[in-house]
Protein backbone atom coordinates (compact mmCIF):
# COMPACT_ATOMS: atom_id res chain seq x y z
CA UNK A 1 0.00 0.00 0.00
CA UNK A 2 1.01 3.30 -0.51
CA UNK A 3 0.23 7.15 0.94
CA UNK A 4 -0.60 6.94 5.03
CA UNK A 5 -2.64 4.26 6.59
CA UNK A 6 -4.75 6.86 8.03
CA UNK A 7 -5.16 10.44 7.06
CA UNK A 8 -8.08 13.34 8.07
CA UNK A 9 -8.57 16.28 6.03
CA UNK A 10 -9.94 19.23 7.48
CA UNK A 11 -12.22 17.56 10.40
CA UNK A 12 -14.49 18.97 12.27
CA UNK A 13 -16.39 17.28 15.24
CA UNK A 14 -18.81 18.74 17.48
CA UNK A 15 -20.56 17.90 21.14
CA UNK A 16 -23.89 19.41 21.04
CA UNK A 17 -23.75 22.93 20.25
CA UNK A 18 -19.74 23.11 20.82
CA UNK A 19 -17.35 22.68 18.56
CA UNK A 20 -14.80 19.76 19.64
CA UNK A 21 -12.11 19.82 16.49
CA UNK A 22 -11.26 22.72 14.22
CA UNK A 23 -10.22 21.03 10.89
CA UNK A 24 -8.03 18.52 11.81
CA UNK A 25 -5.14 17.45 9.32
CA UNK A 26 -3.31 14.30 10.50
CA UNK A 27 -1.56 11.62 8.97
CA UNK A 28 -0.22 8.18 10.06
CA UNK A 29 2.13 5.79 7.98
CA UNK A 30 2.03 2.59 7.94
CA UNK A 31 4.82 1.09 10.52
CA UNK A 32 4.60 4.69 12.60
CA UNK A 33 4.01 5.95 16.22
CA UNK A 34 2.32 9.21 15.90
CA UNK A 35 1.80 10.88 18.99
CA UNK A 36 -1.11 13.46 19.79
CA UNK A 37 -0.18 15.94 22.36
CA UNK A 38 -2.11 18.77 24.18
CA UNK A 39 -3.43 19.94 27.54
CA UNK A 40 -6.78 18.91 28.71
CA UNK A 41 -9.71 20.02 26.98
CA UNK A 42 -8.10 20.09 23.61
CA UNK A 43 -10.11 17.65 21.80
CA UNK A 44 -7.51 14.30 21.59
CA UNK A 45 -9.79 12.41 23.43
CA UNK A 46 -12.47 13.69 20.67
CA UNK A 47 -9.91 13.20 17.96
CA UNK A 48 -9.97 9.52 18.62
CA UNK A 49 -13.24 8.86 19.09
CA UNK A 50 -14.04 10.83 15.95
CA UNK A 51 -11.98 8.13 13.54
CA UNK A 52 -13.98 5.62 15.47
CA UNK A 53 -17.40 7.49 14.13
CA UNK A 54 -18.42 8.40 17.77
CA UNK A 55 -19.10 11.34 17.50
CA UNK A 56 -19.38 11.83 13.61
CA UNK A 57 -16.99 14.12 11.86
CA UNK A 58 -19.54 16.85 10.95
CA UNK A 59 -16.60 17.71 7.98
CA UNK A 60 -13.91 16.63 6.29
CA UNK A 61 -12.78 13.40 5.77
CA UNK A 62 -11.43 10.12 7.34
CA UNK A 63 -9.31 7.96 5.02
CA UNK A 64 -7.96 4.47 6.41
CA UNK A 65 -6.00 2.04 3.80
CA UNK A 66 -7.50 4.25 0.98
CA UNK A 67 -11.04 3.91 2.33
CA UNK A 68 -13.02 6.85 3.36
CA UNK A 69 -14.59 5.86 7.24
CA UNK A 70 -15.73 9.35 7.70
CA UNK A 71 -19.40 8.34 8.09
CA UNK A 72 -19.15 4.53 8.76
CA UNK A 73 -20.75 2.94 12.10
CA UNK A 74 -18.24 2.33 14.75
CA UNK A 75 -18.92 -1.31 14.28
CA UNK A 76 -17.61 -1.67 10.98
CA UNK A 77 -14.26 0.65 11.49
CA UNK A 78 -13.54 -2.02 14.09
CA UNK A 79 -13.79 -4.95 11.61
CA UNK A 80 -11.50 -3.07 9.55
CA UNK A 81 -8.20 -3.73 10.96
CA UNK A 82 -9.01 -0.69 13.89
CA UNK A 83 -8.36 -0.96 17.71
CA UNK A 84 -8.76 1.19 20.58
CA UNK A 85 -7.75 1.12 24.11
CA UNK A 86 -9.83 4.19 25.31
CA UNK A 87 -9.65 6.36 28.04
CA UNK A 88 -10.07 5.22 31.45
CA UNK A 89 -9.05 1.88 30.32
CA UNK A 90 -12.82 0.45 30.30
CA UNK A 91 -12.07 -3.52 30.71
CA UNK A 92 -15.39 -5.18 31.79
CA UNK A 93 -14.61 -5.66 35.83
CA UNK A 94 -16.60 -8.44 36.67
CA UNK A 95 -15.19 -10.80 33.51
CA UNK A 96 -11.35 -12.31 34.51
CA UNK A 97 -8.44 -11.71 32.48
CA UNK A 98 -9.14 -14.37 29.79
CA UNK A 99 -12.19 -13.31 29.39
CA UNK A 100 -11.27 -9.81 29.17
CA UNK A 101 -9.00 -10.76 26.27
CA UNK A 102 -11.80 -13.36 24.43
CA UNK A 103 -14.01 -10.47 24.15
CA UNK A 104 -11.03 -8.65 22.11
CA UNK A 105 -10.64 -12.00 19.97
CA UNK A 106 -14.87 -11.60 18.70
CA UNK A 107 -13.97 -9.02 16.41
CA UNK A 108 -11.35 -11.61 13.80
CA UNK A 109 -13.46 -14.27 14.82
CA UNK A 110 -10.84 -16.17 17.39
CA UNK A 111 -8.62 -16.53 14.49
CA UNK A 112 -5.01 -17.41 15.30
CA UNK A 113 -6.32 -16.78 18.68
CA UNK A 114 -3.31 -18.84 20.68
CA UNK A 115 -0.66 -17.05 19.08
CA UNK A 116 -2.02 -14.00 19.53
CA UNK A 117 -2.56 -14.48 23.29
CA UNK A 118 0.89 -15.85 23.53
CA UNK A 119 2.17 -12.31 21.88
CA UNK A 120 0.29 -10.60 24.54
CA UNK A 121 1.45 -12.48 27.71
CA UNK A 122 4.96 -12.08 26.33
CA UNK A 123 4.61 -8.22 26.51
CA UNK A 124 2.83 -8.36 29.67
CA UNK A 125 3.87 -11.57 31.69
CA UNK A 126 1.46 -9.99 34.65
CA UNK A 127 -1.88 -11.00 32.83
CA UNK A 128 -0.70 -14.77 32.59
CA UNK A 129 -0.03 -14.76 35.94
CA UNK A 130 -3.46 -13.01 36.71
CA UNK A 131 -5.32 -15.18 33.88
CA UNK A 132 -8.48 -16.30 36.61
CA UNK A 133 -8.10 -12.89 38.56
CA UNK A 134 -10.90 -10.62 37.60
CA UNK A 135 -10.47 -8.01 35.57
CA UNK A 136 -11.87 -4.98 38.54
CA UNK A 137 -9.61 -6.73 40.94
CA UNK A 138 -6.22 -5.46 38.87
CA UNK A 139 -3.80 -3.10 39.94
CA UNK A 140 -4.29 0.02 37.74
CA UNK A 141 -1.33 -0.57 35.65
CA UNK A 142 -2.65 -4.39 35.18
CA UNK A 143 -5.75 -2.83 34.04
CA UNK A 144 -4.21 -0.81 31.62
CA UNK A 145 -1.90 -3.54 30.66
CA UNK A 146 -4.95 -5.82 29.79
CA UNK A 147 -6.95 -2.79 27.85
CA UNK A 148 -4.09 -2.49 25.78
CA UNK A 149 -4.25 -6.28 25.68
CA UNK A 150 -7.84 -6.78 24.49
CA UNK A 151 -7.20 -4.53 21.72
CA UNK A 152 -4.10 -6.33 20.71
CA UNK A 153 -6.41 -9.59 20.35
CA UNK A 154 -8.74 -8.33 17.44
CA UNK A 155 -4.93 -8.16 15.68
CA UNK A 156 -5.36 -4.73 14.41
CA UNK A 157 -3.31 -2.78 11.79
CA UNK A 158 -3.69 0.15 13.39
CA UNK A 159 -3.73 0.78 17.49
CA UNK A 160 -5.53 3.54 18.79
CA UNK A 161 -3.84 4.22 22.39
CA UNK A 162 -5.63 7.21 24.57
CA UNK A 163 -3.44 8.00 27.91
CA UNK A 164 -2.57 4.66 28.44
CA UNK A 165 -0.34 6.30 31.45
CA UNK A 166 -2.51 8.41 32.88
CA UNK A 167 -2.49 7.61 36.51
CA UNK A 168 0.12 5.13 37.03
CA UNK A 169 3.38 5.22 38.94
CA UNK A 170 6.47 5.94 37.15
CA UNK A 171 7.45 2.71 36.50
CA UNK A 172 4.72 1.47 35.21
CA UNK A 173 4.51 3.60 32.55
CA UNK A 174 8.37 3.20 31.65
CA UNK A 175 7.16 -0.79 30.97
CA UNK A 176 3.51 0.22 29.20
CA UNK A 177 5.51 2.70 26.17
CA UNK A 178 8.63 -0.11 26.59
CA UNK A 179 6.19 -2.89 25.18
CA UNK A 180 4.32 -0.28 23.06
CA UNK A 181 8.11 0.38 21.15
CA UNK A 182 9.04 -3.53 21.10
CA UNK A 183 5.00 -4.02 19.57
CA UNK A 184 5.94 -1.55 16.76
CA UNK A 185 9.95 -2.53 16.61
CA UNK A 186 9.04 -6.47 16.11
CA UNK A 187 5.60 -6.50 14.16
CA UNK A 188 5.32 -3.01 12.68
CA UNK A 189 2.35 -2.04 14.30
CA UNK A 190 1.14 0.99 14.01
CA UNK A 191 0.46 3.20 16.56
CA UNK A 192 -1.33 6.46 17.34
CA UNK A 193 -1.19 8.18 20.91
CA UNK A 194 -2.78 10.32 22.64
CA UNK A 195 -1.04 11.61 26.07
CA UNK A 196 -0.64 14.48 28.51
CA UNK A 197 2.87 12.64 28.88
CA UNK A 198 4.58 14.78 26.54
CA UNK A 199 7.78 13.96 27.23
CA UNK A 200 7.63 9.95 27.38
CA UNK A 201 5.32 10.43 24.43
CA UNK A 202 7.68 12.26 22.19
CA UNK A 203 10.66 9.97 22.62
CA UNK A 204 8.40 7.39 21.86
CA UNK A 205 6.95 8.60 18.40
CA UNK A 206 8.43 8.95 15.26
CA UNK A 207 5.75 12.11 14.85
CA UNK A 208 4.23 13.83 16.69
CA UNK A 209 1.29 16.74 16.49
CA UNK A 210 -0.11 19.36 19.05
CA UNK A 211 -3.61 20.05 19.84
CA UNK A 212 -4.96 23.05 21.33
CA UNK A 213 -8.38 24.14 21.37
CA UNK A 214 -9.67 21.44 19.12
CA UNK A 215 -6.87 22.39 16.31
CA UNK A 216 -3.24 21.17 15.26
CA UNK A 217 -0.76 24.08 15.54
CA UNK A 218 2.60 22.12 15.39
CA UNK A 219 3.56 18.95 13.87
CA UNK A 220 7.22 17.22 13.52
CA UNK A 221 9.16 14.57 14.18
CA UNK A 222 9.43 13.63 17.89
CA UNK A 223 12.75 14.33 18.47
CA UNK A 224 12.32 18.19 16.97
CA UNK A 225 8.98 19.19 18.89
CA UNK A 226 10.83 17.85 22.27
CA UNK A 227 13.60 20.45 21.05
CA UNK A 228 11.51 23.17 20.71
CA UNK A 229 11.17 25.71 23.43
CA UNK A 230 7.35 26.39 23.67
CA UNK A 231 6.93 22.85 23.66
CA UNK A 232 9.09 22.47 26.43
CA UNK A 233 7.80 25.28 28.17
CA UNK A 234 3.89 24.43 27.88
CA UNK A 235 4.56 20.53 28.43
CA UNK A 236 7.68 20.03 29.82
CA UNK A 237 8.84 22.53 32.27
CA UNK A 238 8.64 20.82 35.89
CA UNK A 239 9.69 17.43 35.41
CA UNK A 240 9.05 14.76 33.46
Amino acid sequence: MSGPLLKLSGVTAFYGAIQALKGVDLEVAPGEIVTLIGANGAGKSTLMMTICGSPHARHGQILYDGRDITALPTHEIMHMGLAQSPEGRRIFGRMTVHENLLMGAQVVAMRNYAATRDMVFTLFPRLKERLTQRGGTLSGGEQQMLAIGRALMSQPRLLLLDEPSLGLAPLVVRQIFGAIRQLNRDTGLTVLLVEQNAFQALRLAHRGYVLVNGAVTMAGSGAELLARPEIRAAYLEGGH
